[in-house]
């Protein structure tokens, strides 16, 4: 371990605007006397945009990961979701600034850039855990893949045209079976995300639960469930069904599902820690990401 401060800086490469601030947040840091990481599969998109940087930063896969005290992220969503990925076996916080649409694991925006960097630096932010998902695929009673995921794993259906036959399961016991687009099981954290989409309640992410959410579902019963943090859910794709199958993580890591296959999921010990700037409560980051109407409210009198 060396004296050095290193901060991963993570973006969408993709984005001129996210290779602008990746210069900008590389050179803060680099003025403060800290040393910026970029990881290898960005590494020539930035040193091609930003060539003042070359001989200044170092190539994650060259540093011990334990050395990152922070991850700094730049882009949207899928930006930290990859962020999180990079470093799912270590400690670092992720702290995200907002250069996408919603944005809703970021913590600032594009403007704060600067003010971001100061704090990060200052080590002025607190860090929130979120849990994940520990997912697991089984055909009979081998275990065929393992992944994990911060916002969900779902099960979905590989073509259009047909319907996946699924049997849903609750602490190892059937609920119900159905014929279906696919089906979401999610984080607090993830039912912002496409567990919302499909029409499933938003939790708060101080609630440690389960969520499963069928998609377009052909049943009577096939209602969202909210589950506590110690429960399993699994899917079962059924002998029967004429679809192909497959799983996703996060939109990020994907698996196809063998006929039969049963996805359990349960909740990690490996949670994914967010640095916040801010202690507003949930109920604002709800109101200002989705730009809900609140004009009219006046608020509390007295003791409530």
């Amino acid at each position: 371990m060396t004296d050095a401060r290193h901060f991963l800086v993570v973006a969408h490469t993709g984005r001129s605007t996210a290779l602008e601030a990746t210069g900008a947040v590389c050179a803060q840091l680099l003025e403060a006397g800290a040393v910026p990481v970029i990881a290898t599969e960005h590494w020539d998109d930035v040193h091609a945009f930003v060539p003042e940087l070359n001989g200044r930063v170092r190539r994650f896969e060259s540093i011990d990961p334990g050395e990152i005290e922070l991850i700094i992220v730049l882009g949207g969503d899928g930006t930290i979701l990859r962020a999180a990925e990079l470093m799912r076996e270590h400690a670092a916080p992720l702290l995200g600034v907002n250069l996408g649409h919603v944005g809703f694991l970021a913590e600032s925006e594009r403007d704060d850039l600067g003010y971001t960097v100061s704090r990060a630096l200052a080590r002025d932010y607190t860090v929130e855990e979120r849990m994940t998902l520990a997912v697991r695929v089984k055909s009979g009673a081998e275990v065929v893949y393992e992944s994990w995921a911060l916002n969900e794993a779902t099960v979905e259906k590989a073509e259009r045209e047909r319907m996946l036959e699924v049997v849903i399961e609750v602490d190892r016991r059937p609920l119900s079976s159905f014929g279906c687009d696919g089906v979401v099981m999610s984080t607090p954290t993830g039912s912002t995300a496409y567990s919302f989409s499909a029409g499933g309640p938003v939790v708060w992410p101080s609630l440690e639960a389960l969520l499963l959410v069928p998609l377009s579902a052909h049943a009577l019963f096939a209602r969202p469930l909210v589950v506590g943090p110690e429960s399993s859910l699994a899917v079962e794709v059924l002998q029967r069904t004429e679809a192909a199958a497959v799983l996703w993580c996060d939109g990020r890591r994907m698996f196809d599902l063998p006929p039969g296959a049963r996805v359990i999921v349960r909740r990690s010990s490996h949670p994914v820690r967010l640095a916040r700037l801010h202690e507003a409560p949930f109920t604002d980051r709800l109101v200002n990401k989705f730009d809900l109407p609140v004009s009219g409210w006046r608020g509390p009198v007295g003791r409530e």
